[in-house]
């Protein structure tokens, strides 16, 4: 791969991530509203941030520009999501 043809995927990259979190919490509220399964969400907002697992239960979590919102998905159902302000911030 060129240098050039490197560099521009490492622009690509950052600037898709930059895009990524400056999505609000509303907007990710807004565009998960009708998903009721984990693919239904994962095709509304992408890969999540982080994922936490516990047996069949699994938290994500998806950063945005002002906190993060978080789902509980249950099997394959999503049955919870609460928003909140970015826990590291909060820390300072």
């Amino acid at each position: 791969m060129t240098r050039t043809v490197a560099t521009m995927l490492a622009w690509a990259l950052a600037a898709g991530l930059i895009v990524g979190c400056s999505r609000s919490k509303e907007d990710l509220i807004e565009k998960s509203r009708d998903a009721g399964t984990r693919a239904e969400l994962e095709k509304a907002l992408g890969k999540p941030s982080d994922i936490t697992k516990l047996g069949p239960i699994e938290q994500w979590t998806y950063k945005a520009a002002n906190g993060s919102v978080v789902f509980l998905i249950v099997g394959d159902k999503v049955t919870l999501q609460a928003a909140g302000p970015d826990e590291k911030k909060d820390q300072k």
